[in-house]
């Protein structure tokens, strides 16, 4: 059909600049652009115009941009790749972030749960797990309670409401465990060093989230100033380890049981150096950025088995197919939301996410540059690869554009000749951002 109209070429062109994407949202409107003269305001020819109707979808189509591996794979290796250039970035520098970065002290720390429970796992040394069993490392009883009638569903699903707080805690109490073994007040460390990092959020089997973080320490305007001369990898692992141990933060009261809230004893800190891997010691900038990367497109559904979109009723569960330890968790979320001393947590909202409302992926401001940078300068590219007539000397673009949303999805046609375009995870022959 699409042959017969003619229009197979120029929606396949369409398709092709989604970048895989098979989801993606469907805007109806226009776009227009205009000259200016900039001496009197007065505005002159049209540029450019787009007009949705008049493209071979009928509409415009963007890419859904979703980071989770399960529901878009094509937008979720771009934000892999994004997230792992933002990685680099602060390690090695580029990307409007200084080449100094690479000389600066820096760590790669892994920061876990405590234990909510005795849980099935793969020991080192192939020694078996605690029921008695050498586990495979694909089977699905790893990361689920010995016993779930005495697992802590309550603290776990908690735990992961909190962990957001609890990191920020963290940072507070690095800053000054840093100070101190400078020598310095928590006001005056300001005017000598500065602590950047990037981290991301993972979940364990169990269903806890955990942190890996770059932590890098700079100079007092960040990247581009040297540290001072006592900032070593060494005095930055002492500190995290103490800030780790020190943070806390108070949770609520729930049947007269206190919640205060901790990161777990396996705490792993090691400095990064350039070089590749030497003996398993040394972790290289590329190796780390990788690592890191991997985990920014995972999310709950991938380690624990429990679902990948929000739920607007508990009766859902019947009818999903998950472990029955992600259910509890789920379940235990779902009724937590239902207190009104926990409404600020939105655990209901939250409950497929086992009560983890972060970001995945944060930073620092000074630490390197923003996933929004690095997309305004893919979606700039992509501009330049059609640019309207540019304006002449003296003046200037006014644009004029309304959008209105008109679904999400691909149809059965489109759907198609999508599966039979050659698949990229981004446009062919575009730069890496």
């Amino acid at each position: 059909m699409l042959a017969s109209l003619g229009t197979m070429p120029e929606l396949a062109r369409q398709l092709s600049g989604l970048g895989g994407c098979t989801h993606p949202v469907r805007l109806d409107g226009h776009r227009t652009e205009y000259a200016v003269d900039t001496a009197t305001g007065e505005i002159g020819r049209v540029l450019h115009h787009l007009d949705a109707a008049n493209l071979p979808a009928g509409q415009l189509l963007v890419a859904c941009n979703n980071r989770r591996a399960t529901r878009c794979p094509a937008c979720a290796e771009t934000y892999r790749r994004d997230t792992y250039h933002l990685i680099t970035a602060g390690l090695r520098g580029g990307k409007g972030t200084s080449e100094q970065v690479a000389t600066h002290p820096r760590v790669f720390a892994t920061f876990t749960a405590p234990s909510f429970g005795p849980v099935h796992n793969r020991l080192s040394g192939g020694r078996t797990c605690r029921c008695g069993i050498r586990h495979d490392e694909q089977d699905p009883a790893l990361g689920t309670p010995l016993d779930p009638d005495t697992y802590d569903y309550e603290a776990a699903v908690l735990w992961n409401a909190h962990a957001g707080a609890l990191w920020r805690r963290f940072s507070i109490y690095l800053r000054r465990e840093v100070a101190k073994r400078a020598g310095l007040t928590q006001r005056s460390f300001r005017d000598h060093a500065r602590i950047s990092f990037a981290k991301v959020a993972e979940y364990q089997r169990r269903g806890a989230v955990h942190f890996h973080a770059v932590i890098r320490v700079d100079g007092p305007e960040g990247g581009p100033t040297a540290p001072p001369p006592w900032a070593s990898a060494e005095l930055l692992t002492d500190a995290i380890r103490a800030a780790a141990t020190a943070a806390r933060v108070d949770g609520p009261e729930i049947d007269d049981r206190a919640h205060t809230f901790v990161f777990g004893r396996q705490l792993d800190v090691r400095p990064i150096r350039s070089a590749d891997f030497d003996g398993g010691q040394e972790l290289s900038e590329r190796a780390v950025a990788a690592y890191i990367a991997k985990y920014a497109t995972k999310g709950a559904e991938t380690a624990t088995g429990t679902l990948d979109r929000p739920i607007r009723f508990l009766a859902e569960l019947a009818q999903a197919r998950i472990t029955d330890h992600a259910r509890r968790l789920i379940r235990t979320a779902w009724t937590l939301g239902a207190s009104k001393d926990l409404v600020h947590l939105r655990l209901r909202a939250w409950a497929h996410m086992l009560g983890f409302r972060g970001h995945f992926s944060t930073k620092s401001r000074r630490y390197s540059t923003t996933l929004g940078a690095l997309r305004s300068a893919r979606a700039e590219w992509r501009r330049a690869q059609t640019a309207p007539p540019a304006p002449q000397d003296g003046e200037t673009t006014l644009v004029l554009a309304h959008w209105v949303f008109a679904g999400t999805g691909l149809s059965t046609a489109e759907a198609w000749l999508a599966a039979s375009l050659e698949p990229a995870p981004g446009t062919e022959g575009e730069p890496t951002p």
